[in-house]
């Protein structure tokens, strides 16, 4: 072979055509005959095009056909996208794009979205309103709790009262103070001291009837009539039952203090207030029947926790001889003074006062906001008020 001689050329191929179609018929993807048919229609118009130069370079080097061209790329990007479904649009008459294909300028939502189930205005409204009312309205239990505190406060300072009056403290203040009268029957004094303690003694112990029915005179007779005994028994009972309520109320009202303290603001100061009230109202009331007719208020009051004729004495028994009737008087009076001033005073440290019901800070707390508020309206008028 010369260096003159024709040297054979190599079939014209496009490498810029398409750069990524597979080097081998293995490696190209299975896909359906219409994608197949789309993806195909591209390569082969590009072998068609190229085969009249080739056949007329090599002059014996057939063409490919076109049946056999692979896809491209794009062919199958086509085939994909032709494949997916697009997603429904979100409003009726619109496209899934987002825009508007015709009709009303405001399209009707459809009945997925989550505009169709907002309520109406009208129940949007009632619904607040309810929601406001349900806010206001207080929890049960705190208004119970402040009820029973206003009610248990009267009784626990009438049984401590009663407590401070049966004391022997009481009891010598009686004997020792001017004007007490004396006994007509042979007691002195101290007589009247030393028989009188045991018999408040017995009222506050466990001590049976004997504690009493076993004292002498100094004569050796008995010193309490069988009858005198029967009735300090009676009363013994009363007192100690009136001890032993005071001391449940008590329990129970400081069980009251400490669930208001941490349930409800301010629910001890009005449950002790009304307590007050109720208080005074009451001392108030039997003050008045005890003016009007003291010994039909001390007899009807005798009736309640006593059997008729249980309690009724001679002036020589020992019981009217230590206990005469402005013994009684003078308890009366002081076991109404004692609860009066305890209510009083507790009726003055509740008071609802502004800064007890809080209203006192929120106002501070208003006039600060409007003053931040009046600052930030008008900053030239601070900077001014600086200078100065």
């Amino acid at each position: 072979m010369s260096d003159k001689s024709p040297k054979p050329q190599e079939p014209d191929t496009d490498v810029h055509d398409d750069p990524d179609e597979p080097a081998f018929e293995w490696m190209k993807p299975a896909s359906s005959d219409a994608t197949s048919a789309a993806g195909n229609s591209a390569p082969a118009d590009a072998a068609t095009k190229a085969q009249p130069a080739s056949s007329a370079s090599t002059g014996s080097q057939p063409a490919a056909p076109t049946g056999t061209q692979p896809e491209s790329r794009a062919g199958r990007k086509a085939a994909e996208a032709a494949e997916t479904e697009p997603e429904p649009p979100l409003f009726a008459g619109s496209s899934p794009a987002g825009k508007p294909t015709g009709g009303a300028s405001h399209s009707e939502p459809l009945p997925t979205s989550a505009l169709q189930v907002r309520p109406p205005e009208e129940e949007v409204a009632r619904r607040n309103a309810e929601r406001e009312q349900a806010a206001k309205v207080k929890p049960l239990a705190p208004r119970i709790f402040q009820v029973l505190l206003a009610i248990f406060f009267p009784i626990i300072l009438l049984v401590l009262a009663v407590r401070a009056v049966a004391s022997p403290l009481f009891l010598w203040i009686e004997y020792n103070r001017p004007g007490f009268p004396g006994d007509g029957y042979g007691f002195s004094t101290e007589d009247r001291m030393t028989y009188g303690s045991y018999a408040v003694d017995y009222l506050s112990n466990w001590a049976g009837p004997r504690y009493l029915g076993g004292l002498v005179h100094e004569d050796g007779n008995q010193l309490f009539k069988d009858s005198e005994v029967s009735h300090m028994a009676d009363v013994k009972l009363v007192i100690l039952s009136s001890f032993g309520a005071g001391l449940l109320l008590i329990i129970l009202s400081f069980i009251a203090i400490m669930y208001l303290r941490k349930k409800s603001d301010g629910g001890v100061r009005r449950g002790l207030f009304a307590g007050s009230i109720v208080t005074l109202v009451i001392i108030i009331g039997l003050a008045v029947l005890a003016v009007l007719s003291w010994q039909q208020f001390f007899t009807e009051f005798h009736r309640i926790f006593f059997a008729s004729g249980t309690w009724t004495f001679s002036l020589e028994d020992t019981l009217i001889r230590l206990f005469p009737g402005q013994f009684w008087v003078d308890a009366g009076i002081v076991i109404g003074a004692l609860v009066f001033l305890a209510a009083t005073v507790t009726f003055i440290l509740t008071w609802p006062t502004r800064r007890r019901r809080g209203l006192g800070a929120k106002s501070a707390d208003a006039n600060e906001a409007a003053d931040v508020e009046a600052e930030a309206a008008d900053p030239t008028e601070e900077s001014a008020t600086t200078k100065r």
